[in-house]
């Protein structure tokens, strides 16, 4: 169900995918309905929005990327395999929300999508990522998350640790964020906390909703 069958020419892949693709669909896939308009932010390869929008074909589906390499890429999947329900890639930024498309020209959104982006990123992205959602989301619609978190409550796992060193290691603005201050942030732009998903290798799925 979440397999692609090649690797289109100029098409970039993640051994991530594959281990998560399943298991993020199975909570996402709830969270919309039929017609549902949905924007992901930092889409990367691209492979996880050929993979939804094959499976999830009454939802229209918009990537985006500020990288240039990674356009291009998601541009090679939705040529190889998307249908008309994979839109073209957008050059949107999380941490300006300025740069995000918005009504009229399009939305507003069902959901707004971010995967693996909140840790390796600057903080000012999650900040623009819930001022943007808050703006171009309907009343009641979802901010899905997903990725390793820090819990107050929660020992952190030695992969996660680890993974976090290495991170800022590559870039000190980057890291495991806080759950609680990203529950707080997301709360201050109108975005209520839903639900807490355990998701394999020790990452989460988050579900905020619009007030």
């Amino acid at each position: 169900m979440t397999d692609l069958p090649d690797l289109p020419p100029g098409a970039l892949t993640s051994p991530s995918v594959g281990r998560n693709a399943e298991p993020i669909l199975k909570v996402l896939a709830p969270l919309v309905r039929p017609g549902a308009e949905v924007l992901e932010l930092a889409s990367g390869s691209g492979e996880h929005a050929a993979i939804f929008s094959r499976v999830l074909k009454d939802v229209k589906w918009r990537p985006t990327d500020p990288d240039p390499e990674a356009r291009r890429s998601i541009e090679a999947w939705r040529a190889a395999h998307g249908g008309d329900n994979l839109l073209p890639a957008l050059d949107v930024d999380a941490a300006a929300p300025t740069s995000w498309p918005r009504p009229p020209m399009e939305g507003p959104y069902d959901l707004v999508v971010a995967i693996n982006l909140i840790h390796i990123s600057p903080w000012a992205a999650t900040q623009g990522l819930m001022m943007g959602s808050a703006v171009v989301l309907k009343p009641g619609g979802a901010l899905f998350l997903y990725g390793p978190y820090r819990e107050a409550d929660v020992p952190l796992a030695l992969s996660n640790a680890t993974f976090d060193e290495g991170l800022k290691a590559r870039d000190p603005s980057w890291g495991l964020r806080d759950l609680d201050e990203v529950k707080a942030i997301a709360a201050d732009n109108g975005l209520t906390f839903e639900a807490r998903h355990e998701m394999p290798a020790n990452n989460l799925s988050l579900v905020f909703r619009k007030v």
